[in-house]
Protein backbone atom coordinates (compact mmCIF):
# COMPACT_ATOMS: atom_id res chain seq x y z
CA UNK A 1 0.00 0.00 0.00
CA UNK A 2 1.38 3.41 -0.95
CA UNK A 3 1.30 5.78 1.99
CA UNK A 4 -0.09 9.29 1.66
CA UNK A 5 2.00 10.39 4.63
CA UNK A 6 5.12 12.46 4.07
CA UNK A 7 8.23 10.29 4.32
CA UNK A 8 9.78 12.43 7.06
CA UNK A 9 10.24 9.47 9.44
CA UNK A 10 10.57 5.72 9.39
CA UNK A 11 8.53 3.24 11.42
CA UNK A 12 9.55 -0.13 12.82
CA UNK A 13 6.75 -2.28 14.28
CA UNK A 14 7.90 -4.35 17.24
CA UNK A 15 5.17 -6.95 16.84
CA UNK A 16 4.48 -9.89 14.57
CA UNK A 17 0.71 -9.59 15.05
CA UNK A 18 -1.18 -9.67 11.76
CA UNK A 19 -3.91 -7.46 13.27
CA UNK A 20 -1.38 -4.82 14.35
CA UNK A 21 0.27 -4.86 10.93
CA UNK A 22 -3.13 -4.38 9.31
CA UNK A 23 -4.04 -1.48 11.63
CA UNK A 24 -0.72 0.32 11.04
CA UNK A 25 -1.17 -0.14 7.28
CA UNK A 26 -4.74 1.20 7.54
CA UNK A 27 -3.29 4.23 9.33
CA UNK A 28 -1.28 4.92 6.17
CA UNK A 29 2.18 3.95 7.37
CA UNK A 30 4.82 1.99 5.56
CA UNK A 31 6.91 0.13 8.11
CA UNK A 32 9.45 -2.57 8.73
CA UNK A 33 8.88 -5.39 11.18
CA UNK A 34 11.31 -5.56 14.10
CA UNK A 35 12.64 -8.99 13.06
CA UNK A 36 13.37 -7.67 9.55
CA UNK A 37 14.99 -4.52 10.95
CA UNK A 38 17.33 -6.60 13.10
CA UNK A 39 18.35 -8.83 10.20
CA UNK A 40 18.80 -5.87 7.84
CA UNK A 41 20.28 -3.66 10.56
CA UNK A 42 19.02 -0.14 10.84
CA UNK A 43 20.36 1.66 7.76
CA UNK A 44 23.18 4.20 7.99
CA UNK A 45 20.80 6.95 6.88
CA UNK A 46 18.99 6.64 10.23
CA UNK A 47 20.42 10.06 11.07
CA UNK A 48 18.67 11.57 8.02
CA UNK A 49 15.17 10.66 9.15
CA UNK A 50 13.81 9.94 12.59
CA UNK A 51 13.09 6.23 13.08
CA UNK A 52 10.24 5.33 15.41
CA UNK A 53 9.93 1.94 17.08
CA UNK A 54 6.30 1.11 17.92
CA UNK A 55 5.86 -1.64 20.50
CA UNK A 56 2.62 -2.81 22.01
CA UNK A 57 0.97 -5.45 24.14
CA UNK A 58 -2.49 -6.28 25.31
CA UNK A 59 -4.32 -8.21 27.99
CA UNK A 60 -7.95 -8.97 28.60
CA UNK A 61 -9.35 -8.19 32.04
CA UNK A 62 -12.27 -10.28 33.23
CA UNK A 63 -13.61 -9.89 36.78
CA UNK A 64 -10.34 -8.26 37.87
CA UNK A 65 -8.23 -11.16 36.52
CA UNK A 66 -5.73 -10.64 33.71
CA UNK A 67 -6.11 -13.02 30.77
CA UNK A 68 -3.34 -13.49 28.27
CA UNK A 69 -3.34 -16.04 25.44
CA UNK A 70 -5.09 -19.21 26.55
CA UNK A 71 -2.74 -22.05 27.45
CA UNK A 72 -5.10 -24.75 26.17
CA UNK A 73 -8.31 -25.44 24.28
CA UNK A 74 -10.02 -25.99 27.64
CA UNK A 75 -8.95 -22.56 28.86
CA UNK A 76 -10.01 -20.88 25.59
CA UNK A 77 -13.44 -22.50 25.81
CA UNK A 78 -13.76 -21.39 29.45
CA UNK A 79 -12.80 -17.81 28.55
CA UNK A 80 -15.32 -17.53 25.71
CA UNK A 81 -18.13 -19.11 27.75
CA UNK A 82 -17.54 -16.61 30.53
CA UNK A 83 -18.13 -13.68 28.15
CA UNK A 84 -21.62 -14.92 27.19
CA UNK A 85 -24.24 -12.44 28.48
CA UNK A 86 -21.48 -10.62 30.34
CA UNK A 87 -18.68 -8.20 29.74
CA UNK A 88 -14.91 -7.94 29.70
CA UNK A 89 -12.30 -5.32 28.92
CA UNK A 90 -9.09 -5.06 26.95
CA UNK A 91 -6.12 -3.00 28.07
CA UNK A 92 -3.69 -2.16 25.28
CA UNK A 93 -0.35 -0.52 25.88
CA UNK A 94 1.73 1.27 23.27
CA UNK A 95 5.27 2.60 23.59
CA UNK A 96 6.85 4.67 20.82
CA UNK A 97 10.60 5.21 20.91
CA UNK A 98 12.52 7.66 18.74
CA UNK A 99 15.61 5.57 17.94
CA UNK A 100 17.57 8.69 16.97
CA UNK A 101 17.12 10.46 20.30
CA UNK A 102 16.18 7.61 22.65
CA UNK A 103 13.09 9.60 23.74
CA UNK A 104 10.15 7.33 24.51
CA UNK A 105 6.49 7.83 25.37
CA UNK A 106 3.89 5.27 26.32
CA UNK A 107 0.24 5.04 27.14
CA UNK A 108 -2.66 2.66 27.66
CA UNK A 109 -6.15 2.37 26.23
CA UNK A 110 -9.01 0.44 27.82
CA UNK A 111 -12.11 -0.79 26.00
CA UNK A 112 -15.20 -2.38 27.55
CA UNK A 113 -17.01 -5.10 25.58
CA UNK A 114 -20.53 -6.29 26.42
CA UNK A 115 -21.90 -9.54 25.01
CA UNK A 116 -25.21 -11.12 24.19
CA UNK A 117 -25.38 -14.88 24.50
CA UNK A 118 -22.58 -16.84 22.81
CA UNK A 119 -23.89 -20.27 21.86
CA UNK A 120 -21.96 -23.51 22.39
CA UNK A 121 -22.04 -24.00 18.62
CA UNK A 122 -20.22 -20.70 18.05
CA UNK A 123 -17.74 -21.46 20.81
CA UNK A 124 -16.92 -24.86 19.29
CA UNK A 125 -16.50 -23.38 15.79
CA UNK A 126 -14.13 -20.73 17.16
CA UNK A 127 -12.10 -23.37 19.01
CA UNK A 128 -11.99 -25.57 15.91
CA UNK A 129 -10.64 -22.69 13.78
CA UNK A 130 -7.89 -22.15 16.34
CA UNK A 131 -7.37 -18.37 16.07
CA UNK A 132 -8.74 -17.81 19.58
CA UNK A 133 -5.79 -19.79 20.93
CA UNK A 134 -3.38 -17.13 19.65
CA UNK A 135 -4.95 -13.97 21.10
CA UNK A 136 -5.24 -12.49 24.58
CA UNK A 137 -8.28 -13.76 26.43
CA UNK A 138 -9.34 -15.85 23.39
CA UNK A 139 -11.10 -12.63 22.35
CA UNK A 140 -11.72 -11.86 18.67
CA UNK A 141 -14.58 -9.35 18.50
CA UNK A 142 -13.97 -8.73 14.79
CA UNK A 143 -14.59 -12.42 13.94
CA UNK A 144 -17.76 -12.95 11.85
CA UNK A 145 -19.04 -15.58 14.30
CA UNK A 146 -18.66 -13.25 17.30
CA UNK A 147 -19.88 -10.01 15.70
CA UNK A 148 -23.58 -10.89 16.17
CA UNK A 149 -22.86 -11.68 19.83
CA UNK A 150 -21.51 -8.20 20.57
CA UNK A 151 -24.02 -6.06 22.45
CA UNK A 152 -21.85 -2.95 22.86
CA UNK A 153 -18.24 -1.83 22.56
CA UNK A 154 -17.25 1.19 24.63
CA UNK A 155 -14.08 2.24 22.85
CA UNK A 156 -12.58 1.35 19.50
CA UNK A 157 -12.25 -1.96 17.69
CA UNK A 158 -8.65 -1.15 16.68
CA UNK A 159 -7.76 -0.98 20.36
CA UNK A 160 -9.41 -4.35 21.02
CA UNK A 161 -7.39 -5.74 18.10
CA UNK A 162 -4.19 -4.61 19.80
CA UNK A 163 -3.16 -1.22 18.39
CA UNK A 164 -5.24 1.83 19.36
CA UNK A 165 -4.89 4.22 16.42
CA UNK A 166 -5.54 7.46 18.27
CA UNK A 167 -3.09 6.67 21.07
CA UNK A 168 -0.41 5.51 18.61
CA UNK A 169 -0.74 8.71 16.52
CA UNK A 170 -0.54 10.86 19.66
CA UNK A 171 2.59 9.10 20.92
CA UNK A 172 4.28 9.32 17.49
CA UNK A 173 3.67 13.07 17.39
CA UNK A 174 4.99 13.50 20.92
CA UNK A 175 8.26 11.64 20.30
CA UNK A 176 8.78 13.42 16.98
CA UNK A 177 8.28 16.83 18.59
CA UNK A 178 11.38 16.27 20.73
CA UNK A 179 13.77 16.01 17.75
Amino acid sequence: MESDRPPHFKVILGSSSIARRSILTDMGYQFTLMAEAIVQRIPDDVEDKPTLLVTCDQVVVYEDAVREKPSSVVEAREYIRSYSKGHTATVSSVVVTNLNTGFRKGGVDRVEIYFNEISEEIIEKLIEEGMVLRVAGALLIEHPLILPCIKQVVGTTDSVMGLPKELTEKLMKEVLSTT
